[in-house]
């Protein structure tokens, strides 16, 4: 069911452009239909802030539950931003209290770029941890992502995340392990997910913890978890939600930081992502960006379009339907018991908000 455009965020256009079903917010008034609405706590960097929005509500927006989806994006203002990533905020984005004022049905947390091992050390912890214990008492279920996952596990279950060494990132098949949760119905046994991190948190700590692992992998480990309650927290450690070219812009990026003397060494290819032809042509474009730096010339211009058009997306579908799953049992526990009903502002001269 559609997305419904409640703010003037490009992301609804962007969507809209792409052939999603969005609704502007006075037809939306007009239709008997219930109405769920999600947070998104969106701590990605300002690179990857309009991305992750998208990402996140065309998933949503693909559920087949029949509902109209109002989606709420909002972030920490620990986070360090930018003059353009803070005024995207300022005009899009609403503030954690409002949020609270509000109330939600269920809440998305996205990962977050992090400079150092510790969490604990970072600005955004404690605001975290008040957004986190805020959910668990007043959403329904939140799902949490990649780094939010890693650090639900290290200051509620004391399970703490372990650096790999190396940067684990590609795609990566998964095996159901868990036929019988709600949150796989319908889902392949066997599917893959996109991971991007260099720290993980293994199947023994999420056991340790008491969280159920619904699907993981061999190379990969766990990447769907789910809370001791089965549901109130839904625990991600791949990001399902990338598009088709994810990993080829942090590729990209990657090269970039190498031209630039931020990193030592070229990056090598995720896994189980380009093609050979693709690792061909890309692998001829390292020798321009090392004749580049060492003569100081200008970054060559990245192949992008040839190797876009040489990638698959091998999870899409699946990510789609354990969303669908996860907004389906929100939709029938708030049907039931609905904690509190959205507030949303009232015009007391104009009532509908017309």
């Amino acid at each position: 069911m559609p997305l419904v455009a409640n703010s003037n965020l490009p992301t609804f256009t962007r969507l809209e452009n792409e052939g999603e079903t969005i609704l502007q917010k006075t037809d939306a008034l007009h239709q008997d239909i219930r109405e769920l609405h999600i947070g998104l706590l969106n701590m990605m960097p300002d690179a990857a802030l309009a991305a992750t929005e998208r990402q996140f509500f065309r998933l949503v927006g693909e559920s087949n539950q029949i509902a109209q989806f109002y989606m709420h994006p909002f972030t920490l203002k620990e986070l360090q931003r930018g003059a353009e990533g803070q005024a995207h905020i300022d005009e899009f984005y609403d503030s954690f209290e409002r949020i609270k004022e509000r109330g939600l049905d269920a809440l998305i947390i996205t990962g977050a770029n992090v400079s150092g091992p510790d969490l604990e050390s970072q600005p955004f912890w404690k605001p975290l941890i008040e957004v986190i214990d805020w959910a668990y008492e007043n959403v329904t279920s939140t799902i949490c992502s990649c780094l939010a996952t890693h650090a639900v596990l290290q200051f509620r279950y004391n399970q703490k995340r372990y650096p790999l060494g190396f940067k684990r990132w590609g795609v990566y098949s998964h095996r159901v392990t868990n036929r019988h949760h709600p949150l796989v119905n319908g889902v392949n046994t066997r599917f893959d997910v996109p991971h991007s991190r260099f720290n993980q948190i293994d199947r023994t700590q999420f056991e340790a913890a008491g969280l159920h692992v619904l699907a993981e992998s061999a190379d990969a480990n766990v990447h769907l978890a789910v809370s001791p309650d089965q549901f109130r927290q839904v625990f991600f450690q791949g990001h399902p939600e990338y598009d088709l070219i994810s990993l080829l812009k942090e590729y990209k990026r990657e090269v970039k930081r190498f031209y630039n003397k931020e990193s030592n060494d070229y990056p090598p290819f995720p896994e189980n992502y380009f093609s050979l032809q693709s690792e061909a042509i890309l692998n001829e474009f390292k020798i321009k960006v090392l004749s580049a730096k060492n003569n100081n010339e200008p970054f060559p211009s990245f192949p992008e379009e040839l190797i876009t058009s040489k990638l698959d997306n091998t999870w899409h579908d699946t990510a789609e339907s354990i969303i669908s799953n996860w907004v389906g049992k929100v939709y029938q526990i708030t049907s039931i018991d609905r904690k509190k009903p959205f507030q949303e502002d009232v015009n007391p001269e104009n009532p509908l908000n017309l």
